[in-house]
């Protein structure tokens, strides 16, 4: 799920792009050579950007100690990002701030760029692979933060400066402290943080990604868990995020307030009350779920064939139920076969571990262990990470026969689960798809007289 949303992510950070006012110290600076003179005149005189960055970099490269390199970088930092070139653009921007350490505006172009290879980096644990990147963007938005209006800026561009800039700052920080730090409660209060220097119709669009990103903090488990703000900020997001993307959102939300509640009524009315306000009044409650040993005694009391219960449902059952219930169950499933659908974990010649519910390919690890009736040559065993499905949709299928489960008491950041192990397992390879075989044409008869 964490990779889903964070590509969700991704690709809803083009709505919300970095918009900056374009502010130069316009102080008199006297160029007493004139070769230098014209050259900078000509590079800043230039109107096709490519040209002028050309011209830009010449003449830092010729003028290493000009009096104007402050103003030509600023320049630079512009030109490169009005061409939506990130490296180049973070390059002008180091340089920028070698020779001027508060100067916002580089700090803001380096924090964005910053975070977004900080978010990329994400990998399915929901990690970053890239802790430096993160670290460094929070680091620079920090600074960001704390830096004071400089001499001869108006206050009116100021304003614009670091309305553009503080949202993304605290972003920076917020995703650093999610996915590098582990800090959970942090990139909470941050998010928070964050959404407040929106207004409604900003929310809704640059504020959007972060809402998302809100949510996602909110349902991870762990004594931040809060799944009453989670709902809210997921239906916020679906309230608002382009068809596309809606679809994909929909799923979590639904898991959520499921998980919570236990049923689907009444989430219409709070995708309702979402889409009034960013953050939910005080007066917003949602009626908890009953708890985990009723839905499975509602479940096998309601269920006339046991044995149609998807995998996610039987391993809710045995790991939450009451012995009665849980024992109805077994009785059914014991030496029975079954296709276990799911993402292997851990694989061997003789033995195949897959994380089949939600909730074990979150945590990736294994729910159901499955012992292979004959050992697979080293070819065939399957990669981590690989998907096993259904041999009549044209997937790999693997297959087992139900022999032990052992159940896995909740702790303090995990629910419930049992582990399931199957023996005489088979591996059933994906369809291979055939090329028509291609009919070769009649041949051309010759009618002689």
């Amino acid at each position: 799920m964490k990779k889903l949303v964070f590509a969700i992510l991704l690709a809803m950070v083009s709505i919300c792009a970095v918009t900056a006012p374009r502010m130069r110290a316009q102080a008199s600076i006297t160029i007493k050579d004139p070769a230098e003179f014209n050259s900078y005149q000509m590079a800043t005189s230039q109107t096709d950007p490519h040209t002028k960055a050309s011209q830009l970099e010449g003449f830092l490269t010729a003028y290493p100690q000009s009096v104007v390199k402050q103003a030509v970088l600023d320049m630079l930092v512009d030109t490169y990002q009005s061409l939506g070139d990130p490296a180049k653009t973070l390059s002008a921007a180091s340089r920028l701030l070698q020779m001027d350490p508060n100067n916002l505006k580089a700090i803001l172009y380096s924090v964005y760029i910053k975070n977004g290879s900080c978010a990329k980096s994400v990998d399915q644990s929901g990690a970053s692979t890239d802790k430096q990147t993160c670290d460094d963007a929070a680091t620079l938005a920090a600074k960001g933060l704390t830096v004071t209006k400089p001499a001869g800026t108006s206050a009116d561009d100021w304003k614009k400066l670091t309305g553009a800039a503080f949202p993304i700052f605290d972003s920076a920080i917020a995703l650093d402290d999610l996915i590098s730090k582990k800090d959970i409660k942090g990139a909470e209060d941050e998010y928070k943080a964050e959404l407040m220097l929106y207004t409604d119709d900003q929310s809704k669009s640059a504020g959007l990604q972060d809402t998302l990103q809100l949510a996602i903090a909110y349902s991870l488990p762990g004594t931040s868990q809060d799944l009453i703000q989670a709902i809210w900020f997921y239906a916020r997001v679906w309230d608002f995020a382009p068809p596309k993307f809606q679809a994909n959102i929909e799923p979590q939300l639904e898991r959520f307030y499921k998980k919570y509640h236990g049923g689907l009524d009444g989430l219409d009315a709070v995708k309702a009350q979402a889409a009034a306000t960013t953050f939910p009044p005080a007066t917003f409650v949602i009626a908890p779920a009953p708890t985990p040993a009723d839905f499975a005694h509602k479940a096998v009391a309601e269920t006339p064939d046991l044995t149609k219960l998807n995998l996610e449902d039987t391993e809710f059952i045995l790991a939450n139920g009451v012995k009665d219930d849980v024992d109805k169950l077994w009785a059914v499933l014991k030496d029975k076969p079954t296709p276990v659908p799911g993402k292997v974990i851990e694989a061997s010649a003789s033995v195949i571990k897959v994380a089949v519910t939600s909730d074990a390919k979150d945590a990736n690890t294994p729910d159901f262990i499955v012992n292979l009736k004959t050992p697979l040559p080293e070819k065939e065993i399957p990669a981590v990470g690989s998907i096993f499905g259904e041999h009549s949709k044209g997937e790999a299928e693997l297959d087992g026969t139900y022999d032990s489960y052992t159940q896995v008491p909740a702790t303090a950041t995990a629910t419930a689960t049992a582990q399931i192990v199957l023996r005489d397992g088979v591996v059933i390879p994906e369809k291979k798809k055939t090329t028509p075989a291609h009919k070769p044409s009649p041949a051309h008869k010759t009618t002689t007289h």
